[in-house]
C-alpha cells in the first residue's frame, strides 16, 4: 500500500477534526434542547457521559476546552439542573462534575440525534458498506494512530 491512501485518510480526518466541523454538528444536534444545551456545552456533557464524574481540570483535557471554559459551561449546565458538583472523595478541596438524571436524559437524546444523522447519511450506501465502514473505523481507532 502506498502513502496515497494515508494522505487521503489524513485529509478526511483533518476535516473531521476541525473545530468548525464539530461546532457546526453540535449546533445542529443541540437545536431546541434548551438554553443551557448548545454547541459550547455539548462537549462537556458528552465528555461527562463518556468518562463519569471528573474535576473541571480533568474534563478540560478530555473535552478539549480550557479549564475556565469548562467551569463557565458547567455553571450553565448546573443552573439548568443537568450537572451537579460533588466533593471529590480523594481531595477535600476539589469538586467533581457529575451528570444528573436530567443531564443523562439530555445526553441520551443527543446521542440518539447523532446516531439518526449518521444513519440517514449512510442510507444511500450499498448494502453491507455501512457495516463494513463501522467495523473498519472501529479497528482504525483501536489499532491506528489514535490507539
Amino acid at each position: 500500500m502506498d502513502n496515497e491512501i494515508g494522505h487521503e485518510i489524513a485529509d478526511a480526518l483533518g476535516i473531521l477534526l476541525k473545530r468548525t466541523t464539530r461546532t457546526h454538528l453540535h449546533q445542529q444536534l443541540t437545536e431546541g434542547m434548551g438554553e443551557a444545551v448548545d454547541e459550547l456545552t455539548y462537549p462537556v456533557l458528552s465528555a461527562l457521559a463518556r468518562t463519569g464524574p471528573r474535576s473541571a481540570a480533568d474534563l478540560a483535557q478530555i473535552a478539549g476546552v480550557d479549564r475556565s471554559g469548562v467551569t463557565r459551561r458547567a455553571s450553565r449546565l448546573e443552573a439548568a439542573g443537568l450537572i451537579r458538583r460533588e466533593p471529590d472523595p480523594t481531595d477535600r478541596r476539589a469538586h467533581l462534575l457529575v451528570l444528573t438524571d436530567g443531564g443523562q436524559l439530555v445526553v441520551t437524546e443527543l446521542r440518539a440525534r447523532l446516531a439518526a444523522r449518521i444513519t440517514a447519511s449512510l442510507a444511500s450506501w450499498p448494502p453491507g458498506e455501512a457495516e463494513a465502514f463501522a467495523r473498519h473505523l472501529r479497528r482504525f481507532m483501536t489499532e491506528g494512530p489514535f490507539a
